[in-house]
């Protein structure tokens, strides 16, 4: 069965990014996340959206889309 969630650190290695790189957009809002007791996961279906998207539209797609305009920037 796929997961349904990843920690940062697969999210990142899925992405081909550092995990620093990872939790600074989810601080800024620009990346969908969820926290439960303090630690982030990162929804799959969040990030196989995202690659959907940006492979039927063959272009760009910002993540921060994703993320509910009241959260963006409170992540922390």
């Amino acid at each position: 069965m796929a997961p349904r969630f990843y920690s940062v650190a697969q999210a990142a290695a899925l992405l081909g990014m550092s995990p620093m790189t990872v939790y600074r957009a989810i601080s800024a809002g620009e990346f969908p996340a969820v926290r439960i007791r303090g630690r982030l996961i990162v929804p799959a279906k969040a990030i196989e959206a995202i690659a959907d998207l940006a492979i039927a539209e063959q272009t760009v797609v910002d993540a921060a889309g994703w993320v509910p305009a009241q959260q963006q920037g409170s992540a922390g």
